[in-house]
């Protein structure tokens, strides 16, 4: 191995570390407690050598939300794969979606609520975000009736659940009915 493709490995190394402890002190303190002075104490590495692979905070979001929205896609995956039938894949996306939320709170923050400098819907879109997208609208485009556009139904199904998700989360609905609005909302939607 050369010398620069060691560096390079490393470098590689230490931006997942930057990432991974920015992530974790989020989800065990919030997003306010991630400070490049806090992430530098933790991970041992000067201010500068964060700035070297991150220009800010904006930037450790985003790196975070394009990590959550590839974790989001294998789930989305995953849950339909496991499904048998188009109204089982449907609720097994709801239920996995719903499910990344409410444990990567963080994580999902930072992909939906945070100013992470990501363009969303546009050409330039990173590829994770594209990819978390096209997650729901493989498994969506069967389901949504004749005549509809299915990445407009997929959007608005996804409107849907990130309205559950925050709403939950925030205490305004009740978590006891999470199932029973799932079940709602994969009925009232869904062309079968």
């Amino acid at each position: 191995m050369s010398v620069q493709e060691r560096k390079e490995r490393e470098r590689a190394a230490r931006e997942r570390l930057i990432v991974a402890t920015a992530r974790e002190l989020a989800e065990q303190q919030g997003w306010d407690a991630v400070t490049t002075r806090r992430l530098s104490e933790r991970i041992e590495y000067s201010q500068p050598v964060l700035y070297s692979h991150f220009r800010g905070k904006r930037e450790i979001i985003g790196a975070v939300a394009l990590e959550g929205a590839a974790e989001m896609a294998a789930a989305l995956r995953a849950a339909a794969s496991d499904a048998d039938g188009p109204r089982a894949r449907v609720t097994a996306l709801a239920r996995a979606y719903l499910d990344f939320a409410a444990r990567n709170p963080a994580v999902y923050d930072a992909m939906f609520q945070l100013d992470g400098g990501l363009a969303f819907a546009q050409k330039d879109t990173p590829e994770p975000l594209k990819d978390a997208f096209a997650a729901l609208l493989e498994n969506l485009d069967e389901v949504a009736g004749d005549g509809v556009h299915p990445a407009l139904f997929t959007e608005l199904f996804w409107a849907s659940l990130h309205g559950l998700a925050t709403l939950t989360r925030a205490g305004r609905l009740p978590p006891e009915d999470t199932e029973r609005r799932t079940e709602l909302l994969v009925n009232r939607l869904t062309v079968l």
